[in-house]
């Protein structure tokens, strides 16, 4: 199962829409100049917020959790995740140290004043606090809350099925992967962008 927050996604195909429009609008009347000038800084902008909102994921699968984050993924083994923290975002807590989820943030305080009783039944039992208390990070309906649910529903599952008594992990520290796509495109758009700025306002 993989978990993208849909808000994120609005956020990056309307900005992409926009930044689509502006580079039409500088080949169709802004001329070269303005097309060197300013089209890699549209573009640079589309592509960051494509980045940051659109490719970032919760992949939870029968081997772990995968966090796709912008610049780079992490494979977490179910074997080495001790604890599923929401205070600022879906947080890991593993035996190979802290990650957080860049696709789950944990929402603002206005969205927790908008929760009613039963939207709080029936969660994963390790989300409840003192007293049945849930964090506002873990409420339903939230990036967080959403992505710790689904992770947590299968995190329990393994462990009341007793696949997690004697935990063993075959590396020494989780397995990364750089987008190194992503980089490589920010990269180059970014130095355009610099380029482009400096060459057409020389005298």
């Amino acid at each position: 199962m993989v978990f993208r927050p849909t808000s994120g996604r609005w956020l990056a195909g309307v900005v992409a829409a926009l930044a689509t429009y502006g580079l039409v609008s500088l080949v169709a009347s802004g001329g070269v100049t303005d097309v060197v000038r300013y089209g890699p800084g549209v573009a640079l902008v589309g592509a960051l917020v494509w980045a940051a909102y659109w490719q970032p994921s919760v992949e939870v699968s029968a081997a772990g959790v995968t966090l796709h984050n912008v610049l780079r993924s992490v494979e977490l083994p179910w074997p080495s995740i001790q604890r599923v923290d929401t205070r600022y975002a879906l947080t890991l807590v593993t035996a190979y140290g802290t990650y957080a989820a860049w696709a789950a943030p944990a929402p603002g305080r206005r969205r927790t004043k908008d929760v009613v009783e039963p939207e709080l039944r029936g969660l994963p039992e390790s989300t409840y606090g003192a007293a049945g208390s849930v964090r506002p990070g873990d409420l339903p309906g939230t990036p967080s809350g959403d992505a710790a649910a689904i992770v947590r529903h299968r995190w329990e599952a393994l462990r009341d099925a007793g696949h997690l008594d004697r935990p063993r992990l075959e590396r020494s520290r989780p397995v990364m992967r750089w987008h190194r796509t992503t980089v490589t495109v920010l990269a180059v758009l970014a130095a355009a962008t610099v380029v482009g700025l400096v060459a057409t306002h020389q005298p």
